[in-house]
């Protein structure tokens, strides 16, 4: 039987707002740790606030959760789910990100603020 995937889903606010260029190189570095340790997952960002879901092997990614905890970047981080699940809902995504700030993103049929 396969080893099952855990996951957690935490929101947190950042300690200063983001630039466009900031978020890209955040993304950069954390796709590529992601990719060294086996986890996937998704960011989203809007106007300073973060969630984020991370899924892999269950001791990675609590020591990676509690990584970002101790991030000077980061304050408030609240874990709003773990647990284990059978598969990876973002198996392809090193780390998919969407800033919700983006007008073109505001401007998708369904968007809500």
């Amino acid at each position: 039987m396969p080893t099952p995937i855990y996951r957690v889903v935490y929101v947190s606010a950042a300690s200063e707002l983001f630039s466009k260029s900031a978020l890209l190189e955040l993304l950069s570095k954390a796709r590529e740790k992601n990719n060294r340790l086996g986890v996937t997952g998704l960011l989203l960002y809007k106007d300073g606030d973060f969630i984020q879901l991370l899924e892999g092997e269950r001791t990675v990614v609590q020591a990676l959760y509690q990584t970002i905890v101790k991030d000077p970047r980061h304050r408030g981080a609240t874990m709003l789910l773990d647990g284990e699940a059978d598969e990876r809902m973002f198996s392809d995504w090193s780390m998919g990100f969407r800033d919700l700030s983006d007008p073109a993103v505001q401007a998708t049929p369904g968007f809500s603020q």
